[in-house]
């Protein structure tokens, strides 16, 4: 008997416990309330909304005030049939808590009567539907504020559009440090000029020694204007024959010349609406001159072999190592191109002049090539580091990238070492050789124009390039980095004849 008795009251006390589980569980705001409409017991979804009410009258949860439940049937008259519990109903506590509930009446273990009160939180629901029935009552007023709300967002959408297009182009300007790499102030100068230019149509010359990144700039001109996505060509015009630059850039008639058996279109006429790219326009005919000057003035070209002249709409961006104001005091360049070209002048200025430049690149060249070659090489010892900065890059960044390309192949152990950086034709192996520099420096004759100086000193460069090379072009091209037609019209004017090397 005293068996049974122990595990009716353990299972009354798991029932217990269950109840009390599911009661704290629920979602909605559980109340049991008292025959004297005093709340007996919240759960934890009421307490937490409500607050601890325990004790208090079930009208001041209701209505915040200590008064009867005037606008609500009261849960303790079930027992008149106008009353039926478990019906759900709407209620609005305080200013802005709106709730739907319901009770259920039951008796207590004691034999009292208690009502377990259901409350449901919807103001969110409702606040909608009050919303919804405020433009059902006067939809014209607000399809009138729609409308005008629509008309503002256009307004504001359009002026975003030109604000997003200005912020892609700033962030064009500041996320793509791989097109023109260096801080210096003279590099930013060129870039603040890009940006102000690139996007009208007018014509730009390119200025700069021999592997300064002319094209880089001709490139950043590009991305930056209107035409970008258009059609973009970039042609060497020293690295085609005189005899059949014409031809190439303008197109020819069928039977124009031996060979030519059918009719053909040049480069301007291939990138017509778009932007050609003319390097070494320094180093053309004066025959080129003329046909190059009759498409910036009048933006016609004529085939060769043929009379009726063809309109072409292309943008001219045009490069050169050669100093035009020279060449044109000297009869070599025409005075009237000149000035078609140099509408607005870019000038590119050598890697000795921007010396704080050489770190960035020299890192941008051995992320470049560790990666290419497989190499785990994280940093520049400071010897390496001093011997680049040190030195005084006659080939400018195109030397550099050879240097730094041949540094991290040779480079072992995941390190570059001073003994890996090879400027080659100069024979300088460090900073610690710097008396050789100062020595090249000191066969410069002082005496003459800067610009004599420089072709002595590049007549110096290329000769030394043969000798290592044992007169061989096709190697003393690779080595420099030029274009062997490049290297001939160079080898033409200094009167360098690689047999002499061999």
């Amino acid at each position: 008997m005293g068996s049974m008795l122990q595990e009716a009251q353990q299972e009354v006390l798991r029932l217990a416990c269950n109840n009390k589980a599911l009661f704290d569980i629920l979602p909605d705001f559980l109340l049991i309330i008292r025959d004297n409409c005093t709340i007996e017991r919240m759960n934890a979804a009421a307490i937490a909304k409500l607050g601890d009410l325990t004790g208090e009258k079930c009208s001041t949860v209701i209505f915040g005030k200590a008064g009867l439940c005037e606008q609500l049937f009261c849960p303790h008259n079930h027992h008149e049939e106008s009353r039926k519990y478990g019906e759900v109903a709407e209620l609005q506590v305080f200013d802005d808590f709106y709730v739907e509930y319901t009770y259920v009446p039951f008796e207590g273990y004691q034999g009292d009567n208690l009502i377990l009160f259901v409350v449901r939180d919807i103001t969110k629901r409702k606040q909608n539907e009050l919303e919804l029935a405020k433009y059902q009552n006067n939809v014209e007023l607000v399809l009138q504020e729609k409308i005008a709300v629509l008309g503002e967002s256009m307004k504001v959408r359009e002026q975003l559009a030109q604000e997003v297009n200005i912020l892609k182009k700033e962030i064009d300007r500041l996320a793509n440090p791989d097109i023109m790499v260096g801080g210096s102030k003279a590099l930013s100068n060129l870039r603040e000029m890009i940006y102000q230019v690139a996007d009208s149509d007018v014509t730009i010359l390119i200025t700069g020694e021999s592997g300064t990144g002319k094209e880089l700039v001709a490139d950043m001109v590009y991305k930056n204007s209107s035409r970008v996505g258009k059609p973009f060509l970039k042609f060497n015009c020293a690295a085609v024959a005189d005899s059949l630059l014409e031809s190439d850039l303008f197109g020819y008639e069928k039977g124009a010349f031996t060979g030519a058996t059918a009719c053909r279109k040049g480069k301007f006429e291939i990138v017509d609406s778009g932007t050609i790219f003319l390097d070494e326009v320094g180093d053309i005919s004066p025959n080129m001159q003329a046909a190059l000057l009759r498409v910036l003035e009048n933006g016609e070209i004529v085939r060769v072999g043929g009379v009726a002249a063809i309109h072409v709409d292309v943008r001219i961006i045009a490069a050169t190592n050669v100093d035009l104001v020279e060449a044109v005091r000297k009869g070599k360049f025409r005075q009237d191109l000149y000035y078609r070209l140099n509408v607005i002048a870019l000038h590119q200025p050598p890697l000795r002049e921007r010396k704080e430049d050489i770190l960035p690149l020299a890192t941008h060249f051995l992320k470049k090539y560790r990666k290419l070659f497989k190499k785990k090489i994280d940093f520049l010892p400071d010897e390496v580091i001093g011997a680049l900065l040190h030195y005084h890059w006659p080939g400018n960044i195109r030397e550099l990238e050879n240097v730094m390309q041949r540094a991290v192949l040779y480079s072992r152990n995941n390190m570059i070492a001073a003994a890996d950086i090879d400027f080659g034709i100069t024979g300088i192996k460090t900073c610690a050789e710097g008396d050789n520099v100062k020595q090249m420096e000191e066969d410069v004759i002082l005496g003459q124009s800067l610009k004599e100086s420089v072709a002595a000193f590049e007549k110096k460069i290329i000769s030394a390039a043969f000798v290592k090379c044992k007169g061989r072009a096709q190697d003393v091209a690779r080595l420099l980095g030029v274009g062997k037609t490049a290297l001939y019209e160079k080898n033409k004017t200094y009167r360098i004849n690689p047999k002499n090397f061999r």
